[in-house]
């Protein structure tokens, strides 16, 4: 099974259907049947929140969005340790940098994002959507030929 931290940018295309959010929906529906743990910042919620309040005035449907995704996938916990390395890491973006380092301290084999390049100096895999699902093809075809 594949630990995937996710990207704030993957939440986005999904939730305002920007370009790619098939794929999105997808890798989703791998979380949701548990083929994938799917794991997001608790920083990023607080940000998704904040978004979404800002393209849309209705509490509850946030409050219903932001408690979906808390319920489907894993919230990582900032603490002063993951800040702390994150300081140190060598990504520039401290925002990124605390992704990655909490990747790490999860064993998260890949971090979901669009912006991979964001991402070129990290100890954890960057990879987008449409190669996290070809992944997911190839170990699904592997482990039919196997039976």
């Amino acid at each position: 099974m594949k630990k995937v931290v996710i990207d704030i940018n993957i939440f986005m295309d999904f939730l305002f259907k920007r370009e790619g959010h098939e794929k999105v929906a997808e890798i989703f529906k791998h979380c949701i049947k548990g083929n994938v743990i799917g794991f997001s910042c608790a920083h990023e919620i607080t940000t998704l929140n904040y978004f979404l309040s800002k393209s849309n005035k209705n509490k509850v449907k946030i409050k219903k969005t932001i408690s979906g995704i808390m319920k489907r996938f894993k919230v990582i916990a900032i603490n002063e340790d993951i800040l702390n390395k994150a300081l140190f890491s060598e990504i520039d973006d401290f925002e990124d940098a605390v992704i990655e380092i909490s990747s790490k301290e999860n064993n998260a084999e890949y971090i979901l994002t669009r912006n991979t390049k964001d991402f070129k100096k990290s100890i954890i895999k960057p990879i987008t959507p449409e190669e996290l699902l070809a992944i997911l093809k190839n170990n699904t075809s592997k482990e039919n030929k196997s039976i």
